[in-house]
């Protein structure tokens, strides 16, 4: 299996090549030359496999360049019942007639971001023992990507985290989990600004190929292809929990920003899992929604993205978005550098009347969410069934129900566990969320970060003189 660049880049690289690259060089991001197809024979074969043997026989099908004994083994080590607190990993519970709820946030910083990061760490950390090198690991965070990666690299050989989070625009618990970390290799940077400006500096650290070749830098965001294919694995276990025929079809619900996460839920689909549609939600920072019902991608200005209280959402330049838009366009690479290109120039493109004929075939589908709406549903779930969701599953939900019908089973995807969000929870149902012990008391730790300017030159000084 080699993977190519959106952008064109002609030389097809192998997994572990680009596991330590992110974007690729001609500033494109990297996909598989092809989308292995699964066939019913197969769903048959894996649908009593546990999660680590399940992921292990799909990434078997995009990583060739590990030996498989050591892949399965780091997989083995990854997803374990004492990590994820049950050996389902991601156990799916139904919330109300038709529609289930997939199990993602119980891994070690309460947020899904966790199912893929904690595979991440343990393959930089495999990959990096076998070149003899160090690396050091660029990232944005809205949220909970930031605590997932630190989590997942703290203490790990040869590897040194830089993080940027935008400045108080994270929950006081998200915060805490990050800036808590006194690990030396950990590197946490507030920059005053919005996420969208934190990933615009990655992608400009990353764009200077003699400076990332100098200082051997990687990325852990969803730019980064392995976050990707992990995350397709729990799009298999939940319809596998969700399902009794290998031809029954279900929905995903799923809340975004970025992409990333139903991103791999396409990939999924585009293997041959039978998923009907894929639910898109949207905070008010809806311009993935807009596309989807436009045809037209018009990212937002720092002023215009909003201040929610799902804020792992609040983003209006999706990174990942290129690899979807990539195959919306028949994988034509001139094609998808040229509407980039635009959105670096005018901040927005749009299809053809014929290319958004063909956005159907995908099965997507698109909604927003707001305040009053994660309110209102946060609490009336909890009045129905005494569950307590967080607000960007509440997001999801809202829109799942907008798309929901008789005789398909809806799955949303949790987000993060409500703990983290304490504030928005507190005002929807007039109580604090449950909490796991051992984040009781987080936010009064001792804290270690720097605050930064929007400055690239400045960030590029900082990486150059830590880690």
């Amino acid at each position: 299996m080699k993977y190519v660049s959106t952008r064109g880049e002609s030389t097809g690289r192998s997994f572990c090549e680009i596991l330590l690259e992110g974007l690729a060089p001609d500033g494109g991001l990297y996909l598989p030359e092809r989308y292995p197809r699964i066939d019913a024979a197969t769903l048959a074969r894996w649908r009593r496999l546990s999660y680590p043997e399940l992921a292990f026989q799909l990434l078997s099908l995009f990583i060739d360049d590990v030996p498989p004994g050591d892949l399965r083994e780091l997989l083995r080590r990854t997803y374990t019942a004492e990590v994820f607190g049950d050996p389902r990993i991601v156990p799916l519970r139904p919330l109300e007639p038709g529609v289930f709820v997939l199990g993602l946030s119980n891994g070690p910083t309460l947020a899904f971001k966790d199912l893929a990061m904690q595979f991440l760490g343990q393959a930089f950390e495999y990959e990096l023992a076998r070149r003899g090198r160090p690396l050091k690991v660029l990232g944005a965070t809205s949220g909970d990507t930031g605590s997932a990666a630190e989590y997942a690299l703290r203490g790990k050989r040869g590897v040194s985290v830089f993080m940027l989070s935008p400045h108080g625009r994270m929950s006081p618990f998200q915060q805490a989990q990050m800036f808590s970390l006194q690990d030396p290799n950990i590197h946490n940077i507030a920059v005053q600004g919005v996420f969208d400006d934190c990933q615009d500096l990655v992608k400009a650290v990353s764009a200077d190929p003699a400076f990332k070749r100098s200082q051997a830098i990687g990325t852990v965001n969803s730019i980064n292809w392995a976050r990707l294919v992990a995350q397709v694995v729990y799009y298999f276990a939940g319809w596998f929990q969700a399902t009794a025929s290998d031809a029954d079809e279900v929905d995903f619900a799923v809340p975004t920003g970025n992409f990333g996460n139903i991103c791999s839920g396409h990939i999924a689909r585009s293997m041959g899992l039978p998923i009907r549609r894929l639910v898109l939600a949207t905070n008010e920072n809806d311009v993935l929604d807009e596309f989807f019902r436009t045809g037209r991608y018009r990212v937002r200005t720092a002023a215009e993205t909003h201040e929610t209280s799902s804020p792992s959402m609040d983003i209006s330049k999706a990174s990942n978005f290129e690899r979807f838009v990539f195959d919306a366009v028949g994988r034509d690479p001139e094609r998808t550098r040229g509407l980039f290109a635009e959105v670096e120039q005018r901040r927005e493109f749009a299809l053809t009347s014929a290319e958004r004929a063909h956005l159907p075939e995908f099965g997507l589908v698109s909604g927003r969410s707001t305040g009053a709406d994660r309110l209102a549903t946060i609490r009336q779930v909890h009045e129905s069934t005494g569950e307590v969701i967080d607000p960007h599953t509440a997001d999801a939900l809202k829109v799942a129900r907008q798309h929901a019908e008789a005789g398909t089973p809806m799955i949303v995807l949790e987000t993060a566990l409500a703990a983290k969000f304490g504030a928005t929870v507190h005002e929807a149902i007039g109580i604090e969320p449950p909490r796991p012990a051992r984040f009781a008391g987080i936010e009064a730790l001792p804290r270690r970060f720097v605050t930064m300017p929007v400055d690239v030159a400045a960030l590029k000084a900082f990486i150059a003189e830590n880690g």
